[in-house]
């Protein structure tokens, strides 16, 4: 039998309704990062979806992180999230997209706050919007709503990360997929690694070990086994969660081989460790 099992990455989208588009998902888009993923560009993807997939693997609890992407309101993502954690209880968490630096941002959070299972931002930002005055504002915001700021970032970006996080200390920073560890060379990877500790460095930021076949399309938990074990290593069992970064990464694996995988990764560990792991800190940092 599973332990209980907190999914903090899942994305879910439905290319008909008229009020979301979904830029990465259109057929004649060829991914930026990953390159070809038709193999996932179903019409729909829910919460149904999910709690079908997952329902044999122990999974409590999931956080939803924005997948909308080109829509005008980026609220109408999280009424439909909404609609569906009333539901069916899925997602718990939403992690939402507000346009940081933008005139409006407060009066977007505002709106974003309407629906209760909000629990963090994420903003991918335009050019070099870390020295953003204005994109520094708005992330500012976020710690008077105790909402967590879920970034995208590879290790070239992780000491303006430090800097932001060491500015606003009172905003957590959750840094997402590990930080893309994109290239398997041992000169990558020192550099990656030297990166998350910079990161590190700031007691508020936590490590999301998600999305990790994203850079591995042929992993196995071996493969996977030292990077997950250098990101708890460096920063600590409370401040990691786990993801599956679902259903993107199903273009790699079955949901049921991650969490594999993340069982024989973590078997050394003790069974409180494992517990936080797996479900009590996604609990305590996302308020579920």
């Amino acid at each position: 039998m599973r332990r209980p099992f907190v999914d903090t990455h899942v994305h879910f989208w439905d290319l008909k309704d008229p009020a979301l588009h979904y830029s990465w998902l259109q057929p004649e888009v060829t991914h930026p990062l990953l390159g070809n993923i038709d193999g996932i560009k179903s019409q729909r993807y829910t919460a149904d979806e999910l709690v079908a997939e997952s329902r044999f693997h122990g999974v409590t609890k999931a956080v939803h992180v924005q997948a909308a992407v080109g829509t005008t309101d980026p609220v109408e993502e999280t009424r439909w999230l909404q609609e569906q954690a009333d539901r069916t209880g899925f997602p718990h968490g939403i992690v939402a997209h507000c346009d940081l630096a933008a005139p409006d941002a407060s009066e977007q959070l505002a709106r974003h706050l309407a629906h209760p299972n909000v629990r963090g931002i994420r903003d991918f930002g335009h050019g070099d919007f870390w020295s953003d005055p204005a994109w520094r504002r708005g992330y500012g915001r976020l710690a008077e709503h105790e909402l967590v700021a879920c970034v995208d970032i590879t290790w070239e970006d992780m000491a303006k990360a430090r800097g932001l996080a060491d500015e606003h200390e009172d905003v957590l920073l959750c840094l997402d997929h590990a930080g893309f560890p994109l290239a398997r060379t041992d000169e990558y990877l020192a550099t990656w690694r030297s990166g998350l500790e910079t990161l590190a460095g700031a007691e508020n930021v936590i490590c999301k070990i998600s999305g990790l076949g994203m850079g591995d399309p042929r992993w196995t938990a071996a493969s996977i086994r030292p990077l997950a074990l250098a990101c708890i290593e460096i920063f600590g069992v409370r401040r990691c969660v786990l993801g599956t970064n679902w259903p993107v990464d199903r273009l790699y694996s079955s949901y049921g081989d991650v969490l594999d995988a993340y069982d024989e990764i973590t078997a050394e560990l003790s069974d409180d460790e494992r517990t936080a792991l797996f479900s009590g800190n996604a609990e305590r940092i996302f308020r579920l």
